[in-house]
């Protein structure tokens, strides 16, 4: 066994432990399903009400008392019949038994006088798991689908000995101080209020401003790699949808407006994507074989419908704004397009710091799941031995994982994770030989026949609401200079210095530099620190020495006090360090 799988046994096994543990204070909670997890473990449990963190300590101190114990883990097989007969009390263990193919064993493990229905493995004893934290109670919904009933989830997680997991702890604790969840509204990029909705986060100024910045990056940067801008509309009639698939294979992920039952009405849907949309620019006039490659791009609103147990704060949301984009182009041009839309995203990456942090998959269809997905199983092996080919020659680094493309054909993840370890799709490269044929999007080749094109769907930073969550716990809130909502804070000592600090302040602003003047009557030292808790670059302290010589004192959020300077001298170190995206 090795050591991973022998760590995830041990966590499966201190799920079952907090199991008995619940039982014992909780006779009347039902139990659901108990899995290991990447870093630890959880189980669900339907009570009464969703345990408080008090209940947490007393479940964990039952739990240490099972592992001194030491009871032996033991495994034993039942007929259906049985099973389900030893777990009458135990409806959705029932459930389960009931979903087991008909030829599966159904096999339990005991241990004192707690079983439990699994599938193994274990360790031998209680006894084993000896370094364990319970860490908190959320919500879930039975089989994660919100029609089912909330039930209460417990996250653990557990190691080897007692050193790791402190290490961990350390680490969960870094991790709770740079979640943008806590961190964003403490700095007030944004806010979310009940009776709006979840999964609809209201961008204050700060927030606004940064993600004014990324798009005001992105879309310069794409007009110089050729890219011509489209403004598309938010919501379209449902037979758009239908061409393009959608309708078909999403509508559950779309906002409907209307009765989508009734085939006579007229029923609009807000826009999940941009692509049926942008094919439109194309469709505008008959192309050549000359006009290819185009490439449209869109700043785009995009909305879907996720289940209320996905959303969380600014990394999954239900409005979002995406640098959306579209090239259609002729088989000849598929490779060095595919390439340029690579290094176009692996350069945003590095622009705003997060290139070291991301992975490459390979996104492939299923081809046992083929109502999944639209067109015949050769037109998906041709081209998803294309891009195979393509992404080889690149010399990228990626792995495969079948049943994870588009529906009309494959792509490329740009995948990140956020400070708690859950993985998200960051930016995403499609590659399409489908959509065009259902719009009726051709060229006229150099042969003269008319040919349909391929498309890539792609975006350069993907959803900056996303994006900005993980530069958020990325830097703990301190963004680099050219990115900070932010840049200086001028900070007069006194009253008589107002006159001196109103004018350094104004100069900042013509010099295109985002500027905040403090004038309040406050302590210089109140406001430095409120400065430095903003995260605020660079502070200017202006008194009566550096009224009477035209200077300004510099302090950096990062090295503290840099002397005073001509204000010239730091406007070009503010603009040479924002100029080289400095990551501070």
């Amino acid at each position: 066994m090795s050591e991973q799988s022998a760590l995830q046994t041990l966590r499966h096994s201190a799920s079952h432990i907090l199991a008995q543990a619940v039982t014992r204070l909780c006779p009347n909670a039902l139990l659901a399903i108990g899995p290991a997890i990447e870093n630890g473990f959880y189980y669900d449990f339907d009570v009464e009400k969703p345990f408080t963190a008090e209940q947490l300590e007393d479940i964990e101190k039952e739990m240490k008392k099972i592992v001194k114990e030491r009871y032996r883990i033991e495994r034993f097989e039942l007929p259906r019949e049985q099973a389900l007969e030893l777990m009458a009390a135990q409806p959705y263990k029932q459930e389960l038994i009931r979903d087991l193919p008909q030829d599966a064993p159904i096999s339990f493990y005991k241990q004192d006088g707690f079983t439990d229905l699994c599938a193994g493995p274990h360790v031998d004893h209680t006894g084993r798991v000896k370094a364990f934290k319970l860490l908190s109670a959320t919500g879930a919904y039975w089989r994660g689908d919100s029609k089912n009933k909330m039930l209460c989830r417990v996250y653990g997680t557990a190691f080897e000995t007692k050193e790791e997991l402190e290490a961990h702890l350390t680490r969960l604790e870094e991790a709770k101080k740079r979640d943008h969840n806590r961190l964003g509204r403490e700095l007030e990029y944004f806010t979310t209020v009940d009776y709006i909705g979840q999964g609809l986060p209201i961008l204050l100024p700060n927030g606004a401003r940064v993600v004014q910045i990324m798009q005001r990056f992105v879309e310069d940067e794409e007009q110089r790699r050729g890219y011509l801008l489209t403004k598309t509309p938010f919501m379209a009639k449902r037979e758009l949808y239908k061409i393009s698939g959608h309708w078909d294979h999403y509508r559950d992920g779309m906002f409907v407006l209307g009765d989508a039952d009734n085939e006579k009405a007229e029923v609009f849907a807000l826009r999940p994507m941009t692509c049926p949309f942008q094919f439109q620019a194309y469709l505008s006039r008959m192309r050549s074989y000359r006009d290819l490659p185009l490439r449209y791009n869109e700043t785009a609103t995009l909305f879907r419908n996720e289940d209320s147990g996905e959303m969380h704060g600014l990394i999954r949301v239900r409005q979002f704004t995406i640098s959306e984009g579209h090239i259609a182009c002729r088989p000849d041009q598929l490779e060095e397009e595919f390439k340029g839309c690579l290094e176009l995203a692996n350069f945003m990456l590095d622009a705003v710091g997060l290139s070291d942090d991301v992975s490459y998959t390979f996104s492939k269809w299923d081809p046992n799941n083929r109502e999944k997905y639209i067109g015949n199983p050769e037109e998906w092996e041709k081209v998803q031995g294309i891009l195979k080919e393509i992404l080889d020659n690149i010399g990228l680094a990626y792995k495969e994982a079948e049943g994870e493309a588009a529906f009309y054909g494959p792509k490329l993840d740009i995948q990140i994770k956020n400070v708690h370890g859950k993985e998200d799709t960051l930016i995403t490269i499609q590659v399409d030989f489908q959509l065009a044929e259902r719009f009726g999007m051709e060229y006229v080749d150099a042969d003269g026949i008319k040919k349909h094109p391929y498309v890539i769907h792609r975006t350069s930073i993907g959803c900056y609401e996303r994006t900005l969550a993980l530069l958020i716990e990325k830097y703990a809130g301190a963004l680099p200079l050219w990115l900070a909502p932010v840049q200086a804070a001028v900070l007069p000592l006194t009253d008589r210095h107002g006159d001196y600090a109103e004018g350094v302040y104004k100069a900042l602003l013509a010099a295109g530099f985002r500027a905040e003047l403090d004038g309040r009557n406050e302590k210089i030292g109140f406001k430095i620190r409120e400065a430095q808790t903003r995260k605020i670059p660079y502070m200017l302290i202006l008194g009566d020495k550096e009224q009477e010589s035209a200077r300004v004192a510099v302090r950096s959020r990062a090295k503290g006090d840099l002397g005073d300077m001509a204000l010239d001298d730091f406007v070009a170190r503010m603009r040479h360090e924002s100029d080289t995206l400095s990551k501070d």
